[in-house]
């Protein structure tokens, strides 16, 4: 099964819900690169802005992970995924219609950004837990591939769109464009005609405490799972020492032009691109256990080619694509089948409060490893800070190497 082929192409509701996630992605990539642009053009922002405007991006994707779980799980999904894009798109609108009555400010995309950033959690916290419910069990793996192939597209594609937007229109114009991307994807979505099952009926009073410690118990009681979040959990730690040292390894040691980088990291969209093939191959040739293990180390081995680049442009430009194009690829190849396995094991009724604790983990470890990455950085040096991170990516997957995960060749849903 490639995602060239499969069932999927014959199922009409899975490919609306593939649509309507494809718009919404390059929609949420043109809103990540739109907004600060929107804000340099139209408001003249100073840098300290738009650090506040990329925090304010964010921050409420956390709280949003600790309080939505268990509403995700007592709700409809579909329903959840619309009301999220229409959020969006109202939201969006309002930056265009205050530009046109020229009330628009810095504090009203402050705004814009973080109800934007909440929303767009809630809809990847509902998407991934809808999809069981709407494919069936041996159809999850090829559906991941497919979802994957949009993601690795926007991630290419999105901030190229969203320049020429910007270029070729004024800034609120092109964010009332980029906010049409939302609209559209919410009427595909309405268009699915499969009945969703409907949600799990809860005892008891329900309150966010209670639905965190029921979806850590979900993971903490499943010995396929439980790994899967440490290793997470690890490899984001290392991963974001990477956010505050990158940009500034690659213009300041390496010499890398900023239209330059750009393509490097337009590099690794591809090489997701590839790991979306790449991942349903791996699973049926090494088992989806030691498929995810392998694909972990090789994209961490890959990272070390940034840290040990030749301080000389066409020599770092060459090291960071091949790091882009490894790292992402294999790096995918190992979250598809991961994101396969959570869905199979955990019952869906419990899907959106696990997936907030893998998202709260993210979250709160990428802010403490960014801050960890930047004080080292300061006493180690920023080659030696970055060569750590590797180590610490690469042998986080170890982590599975003492769970039954790594013998597992193949994964069926629970019972009940």
């Amino acid at each position: 099964m490639s995602i060239l082929g499969g069932e999927l192409w014959r199922h009409g509701d899975f490919l609306r819900l593939w649509s309507a996630q494809a718009v919404s992605a390059f929609g949420a990539r043109i809103t990540r690169e739109g907004l600060p642009l929107a804000a340099v053009m139209t408001l003249d922002a100073e840098p300290a802005q738009l650090g506040v405007l990329a925090a304010l991006s964010m921050g409420p994707g956390l709280v949003v992970g600790l309080l939505a779980g268990g509403f995700v799980d007592r709700s409809r999904r579909r329903t959840i995924l619309i009301g999220a894009d229409l959020a969006r798109f109202a939201v969006l609108m309002t930056v265009p219609l205050a530009a046109w009555l020229t009330l628009l400010s810095i504090e009203q995309l402050y705004i814009v950004a973080a109800l934007v950033g909440a929303a767009s959690v809630l809809f990847d916290l509902a998407d991934n837990a809808f999809l069981p419910g709407l494919v069936g069990p041996d159809q999850l793996m090829e559906g991941n591939s497919k979802l994957g192939v949009t993601d690795s597209t926007a991630e290419i594609g999105g901030p190229v769109l969203a320049g020429l937007l910007f270029q070729g229109l004024t800034a609120p114009f092109a964010i009332a464009v980029n906010a049409a991307t939302y609209l559209a994807s919410a009427l595909l979505l309405g268009g699915i005609r499969a009945a969703e099952p409907p949600p799990q009926a809860c005892s008891g009073p329900q309150h966010p405490g209670r639905d965190l410690a029921d979806g850590w118990r979900a993971i903490m009681t499943r010995p396929l799972v439980r790994p899967l979040l440490f290793m997470t959990m690890a490899q984001t730690l290392f991963f974001s020492f990477f956010a505050g040292l990158y940009a500034f390894w690659a213009l300041r040691h390496l010499g890398i032009s900023p239209a330059a980088l750009g393509l490097v990291i337009a590099v690794g969209g591809l090489g997701a691109l590839l790991g979306a093939v790449l991942a349903p191959w791996m699973t049926r040739l090494l088992g989806i256990g030691p498929a995810i293990v392998v694909c972990g180390v090789v994209s961490g081995l890959s990272a070390f080619l940034i840290p040990l680049a030749p301080a000389d442009p066409a020599g770092g430009v060459a090291f960071m694509a091949a790091a882009q194009l490894l790292g992402d690829s294999f790096g995918l190849a190992a979250m598809i089948p991961a994101t396969t396995l959570q869905q199979t094991v955990i019952p869906s009724a419990l899907l959106g409060r696990t997936g907030a604790i893998f998202h709260i983990a993210r979250g709160g470890l990428a802010v403490i490893g960014a801050l960890l990455g930047g004080a080292l950085a300061g006493s180690l040096g920023v080659r030696e800070t970055l060569l750590v991170a590797c180590a610490g990516v690469t042998l986080a997957p170890a982590i599975l190497l003492a769970s039954p995960l790594w013998r597992t060749r193949e994964i069926s849903p629970p019972a009940s």
